[in-house]
C-alpha cells in the first residue's frame, strides 16, 4: 500500500545524505514501487519565524501517516526535529528512524552516529508524551535501505494502526 511520508531531518548538516534517501527510487529502479510519497519541508523553513515554521510543519504532516526521522550526527539536538516527533506522537502517526551517518556525503565520507532522537519520549524520560511502542531505528547503509525502506514505512504505519 502506498504511504504518505513526512521526512524529519537536520537540514544544514545532512541535506546531501537526506537527498540520497529521498531520491533512492530515482537511482534504483527496483524501488520505483516502494509506495512512498514525501511531504518534507525544505529550505523555505529556514527563513521563517517560529509560528510560521510550526504551521508549515503541521500542514506538511496533514496528509501523511508516517514520519521518518533521518538521524545524522546532530539530529537529536534540533528544535524542529523534536517538534516534528512530538507532533507525530500527538497525531498518532507511525514513526521510524533511519540512521544516515554511514552515507557518504558528496565525497566527504561518513559521519559519526548521533544520539537517538526518540530517547526524550521513552518510558523513563519523564515526558508526558510517550510513544506507544519502541520506535525502530535502521541504518540506511547496513540495513539495506534501498531495498527495505518501503517495508520499514509500512511496518511503522501498521504499528500506529494506520
Amino acid at each position: 500500500m502506498a504511504r504518505n511520508v513526512y521526512f524529519s531531518f537536520h537540514y544544514q548538516r545532512d541535506i546531501f545524505r537526506v537527498q540520497t534517501v529521498r531520491n533512492a527510487w530515482v537511482c534504483y529502479p527496483s524501488n520505483r514501487h516502494a509506495g512512498y510519497f514525501d511531504h518534507g519541508l525544505w529550505e523555505e523553513a529556514k527563513t521563517k519565524g517560529a509560528a510560521v515554521i510550526r504551521k508549515m510543519i503541521d500542514e506538511g504532516m496533514q496528509q501523511t501517516g508516517v514520519t521518518v526521522v533521518l538521524i545524522g550526527a546532530e539530529t537529536a539536538s534540533r528544535q524542529w526535529v523534536d517538534y516534528e516527533i512530538r507532533r507525530s506522537i500527538e497525531l498518532g502517526k507511525g514513526l521510524v528512524g533511519i540512521r544516515i551517518n554511514n552515507i557518504d556525503s558528496m565525497g566527504r565520507g561518513i559521519d559519526y552516529a548521533g544520539v537517538n532522537p526518540f530517547n526524550a519520549y521513552g518510558p523513563y524520560s519523564g515526558n508526558s508524551l510517550r510513544t506507544a511502542y519502541e520506535v525502530p531505528i535502521y541504518d540506511w547503509v547496513h540495513d539495506q535501505g534501498y531495498r527495505n525502506f518501503g517495508a520499514w514505512v509500512e511496518a511503522a504505519a501498521v504499528r500506529a494502526g494506520r
